[in-house]
């Protein structure tokens, strides 16, 4: 599932259209996405962002954690139920270390999951994480960075870079849904592995992030 956004950091409003430079670059680069792009002249790849509320880097965190290997129905649940035992918002870093860790299970959340959010916890407690340091380093010293924790594998530092940094040129190779998504749009007999999908999108580069939001848009429209 794509994360839920980021609290107490400035993020960019899902109000603005896609960029016009990438998506024009887009377009010429394949003709796939091109068909995409001309349905959706008004399309705005962050929008959703806009009826959630803000979130810091450990909020966004929480909901990629939450929603590894979940729908997104069954993610907003746990988070739902997550905000209730915190009054009404998502823990911080301190409140889930303060806590029992049955607390976190008591929400529906794994036992590996709730291990994950204190592993990273403790990582914005003592300094080694924020939102500051996260925003500084690049792509590659992210993914570095979170997938040290426990728990936390590419597919969650990608959407993290995604969601959280909104970084331009991020792949989400091993999600499923974009899987499916670029299986319909290219008309393939299957859902492209990693490589392949790597393969796909070179010509997207260096904005591969836009390229995933339309495929993602496109399979939201088919009601998958």
């Amino acid at each position: 599932m794509t994360p839920d956004p980021p609290a107490g950091r400035a993020r960019k409003s899902g109000a603005a259209v896609a960029d016009p430079t990438a998506r024009e670059f887009l377009r010429q680069a394949d003709p796939v996405l091109a068909e995409l792009i001309d349905a959706r002249p008004d399309f705005h790849p962050r929008a959703w962002l806009d009826a959630l509320p803000a979130l810091d880097a450990y909020g966004t965190l929480i909901f990629q954690v939450v929603g590894q290997q979940l729908s997104v129905r069954a993610t907003r649940t746990i988070i739902s139920r997550l905000r209730e035992r915190f009054g009404g918002h998502l823990p911080s870093p301190q409140e889930v270390l303060a806590v029992d860790p049955q607390e976190l299970r008591a929400s529906g959340m794994s036992t590996r999951k709730g291990a994950t959010l204190r592993a990273l916890a403790e990582r914005f407690v003592d300094g080694r994480l924020s939102d500051t340091a996260l925003s500084r380093m690049t792509d590659e010293e992210v993914e570095a960075a979170l997938t040290e924790v426990p728990g936390i594998g590419p597919w969650t530092a990608h959407g993290f870079l995604i969601v959280a940094l909104d970084r331009p040129d991020v792949l989400l190779p091993g999600d499923l849904a974009l899987r499916r998504a670029v299986q319909r749009a290219y008309g393939l007999d299957h859902p492209p592995g990693g490589e392949e999908m790597v393969r796909i999108a070179q010509p997207w580069r260096p904005y591969r992030s836009l390229a995933v939001s339309y495929l993602f848009a496109a399979e939201f429209d088919a009601g998958v």
